[in-house]
């Protein structure tokens, strides 16, 4: 039953033209993450942490757009979002445009622990979380190279925001990229949890806020199931899509089709992206419509990870 599955975002129109040259570095932390995480799931860690920590150690590769390596906003600076849930209780934390930490999801973990309110906002999520412990970064910090090309390139193009955060080449090949991270898993003791984090959209404009950090949009786990999405973020609150999949589940039908479905709904409205599930069987799900998602999962000792139309085992 002890099931795990990570995304590290989904984007791009067309055919997948195949692996870049930093992808390898993309894979082997999901490869680490799975192999260290499912252990410890598989030794009675339980759920809401094993989401905590798989997103952590997504957060810590620079390459993934959360924590250390999140896409520069419109103004320069980075703001990132973060929102977990457990299943069994309904208890779910988040926090919204942090600036100043190095893990916002264990920021949200925190706020879930603390009980009421369920989000913190800018200032005083930051303040929170490093009062509770959680390591305080600069925004020098925070930004690579890699996201200092994309937004120079996206700036000098003027082109629409999110438009390069896919673009290894910092050139605008690819048409639109999401690189959200996020982890849903459920425990020996059949506790679902999910977790997201996120650095949002390169270009995006000062005070945004996408589904990540929305209970139901971006995040959702209930007793039956975890979702993590990844996409255009207005266009999954707008169908309140995490949330779509376990009413779906309650209309009786099947994991497969609830996420499809979902995805369905949610792609006319601009929001083409893909999502992670597990459910009460631990039963896996990791559908996208996009040209890639960066996705794996541990189920039983076994690991499967993937960027295009394919998974591979290790």
């Amino acid at each position: 039953m002890v099931s795990l599955a990570i995304h590290g975002g989904a984007g791009g129109d067309g055919p997948w033209k195949g692996p870049t040259d930093l992808d390898p570095q993309r894979v082997a932390c999901m490869h680490n993450v799975l192999v260290t995480v499912g252990s410890m799931l598989d030794s009675g860690l339980d759920s809401l942490e094993a989401v905590t920590i798989a997103v952590e150690m997504m957060e810590n590769e620079p390459l993934f757009n959360a924590g250390i390596g999140s896409v520069i906003a419109e103004d320069g600076s980075v703001s990132m979002d973060a929102s977990i849930m457990r299943g069994s209780d309904n208890a779910a934390g988040s926090v919204v445009n942090v600036t100043k930490i190095r893990h916002p999801i264990r920021a949200a973990k925190m706020v879930l622990e603390n009980n009421w309110p369920v989000m913190l906002n800018g200032i005083a999520a930051d303040e929170f979380a490093i009062k509770n412990g959680v390591e305080e970064v600069d925004q020098n910090w925070l930004i690579t190279e890699l996201r200092r090309a994309q937004w120079q390139k996206w700036k000098d193009a003027k082109s629409r925001p999110g438009s390069t955060d896919e673009d290894d080449g910092a050139i605008l090949d690819h048409d639109e990229g999401m690189g959200t991270v996020g982890a849903v898993a459920i425990d020996k003791n059949g506790v679902l949890a999910a977790a997201t984090s996120t650095g949002g959209m390169t270009g995006k404009p000062d005070g945004r806020v996408g589904d990540t950090p929305i209970i139901g949009a971006g995040t959702w786990a209930d007793q039956s199931v975890a979702i993590s999405c990844t996409g255009v973020g207005e266009a999954f609150i707008k169908t309140c899509a995490a949330h779509e999949v376990a009413t779906r589940l309650r209309l009786g039908e099947s994991l497969e089709e609830a996420c499809k479905n979902m995805l369905d709904m949610v792609a006319p409205l601009g929001g083409r992206g893909g999502v992670i599930a597990v459910n009460s069987e631990g039963d896996i799900q990791v559908p996208f419509q996009t040209m890639l998602m960066y996705r794996g999962f541990w189920k039983d000792g076994e690991i499967m990870t993937g960027i295009g139309p394919n998974l591979n085992s290790h």
